[in-house]
């Protein structure tokens, strides 16, 4: 394992090139339930500098890594090279959540292709603290053939008030009871 004193370019663009990657959080409670999960879609992930990356969070069934970043911020990224080198990378900090009604979202919004914007319902802005990488000898090789492009489909066919009553019906709390999205987070998702 090595660890870098920053996302230089060769990092920069390994990341960027992965068509996957996870995120993992946890509560502080040690009887709350840890969270891995997983992200992906071309242009839903920037990396905004040498210790900041930022990605678009969905609206999915569960909003544990709001939850857990609200109460504590920690988090880890990790990217795994499925084809070439083999290559894993971790980028570990603190990370926040930026809410679309947050004065910062519009500009964090124009870091991430326009066309993936429909259906998020925040920014995840992390500060990394520690980059490192280490062997994937045992990451299997596998042969990526696109997207999926099954949950832009489903939120296209949702109105804004469609999401935004869908977020205060699911997305309030993780399943540990902590609070995720609050009632100001909830503004009118921006049109596709």
């Amino acid at each position: 394992m090595k660890v870098h004193e920053a996302i230089d370019d060769r990092l920069r663009e390994f990341l960027l090139a992965q068509p996957v990657f996870f995120v993992g959080t946890a509560p502080t409670s040690v009887d709350g339930h840890v969270n891995v999960s997983p992200k992906g879609m071309a242009g839903t992930f920037a990396v905004l500098g040498e210790h900041r990356v930022a990605y678009l969070d969905y609206t999915g069934s569960g909003a544990e890594t709001i939850a857990h970043l609200r109460e504590n911020g920690r988090v880890v990224l990790m990217f795994c090279a499925f084809s070439g080198p083999p290559n894993i990378v971790r980028l570990h900090g603190h990370g926040r959540v930026v809410p679309q009604s947050s004065p910062e979202y519009p500009e964090l919004l124009s870091h991430f292709a326009p066309e993936q914007e429909h259906g998020a319902r925040s920014i995840i802005d992390v500060a990394v603290e520690r980059v490192s990488d280490s062997c994937g000898f045992s990451v299997p090789l596998m042969e990526y053939t696109g997207d999926r492009d099954l949950l832009l489909r489903r939120h296209a066919r949702r109105t804004d008030d469609d999401l935004t009553a869908y977020w205060a019906e699911k997305n309030t709390h993780s399943i540990d009871g902590l609070p995720a999205l609050a009632g100001t987070d909830q503004v009118k998702a921006p049109a596709p």
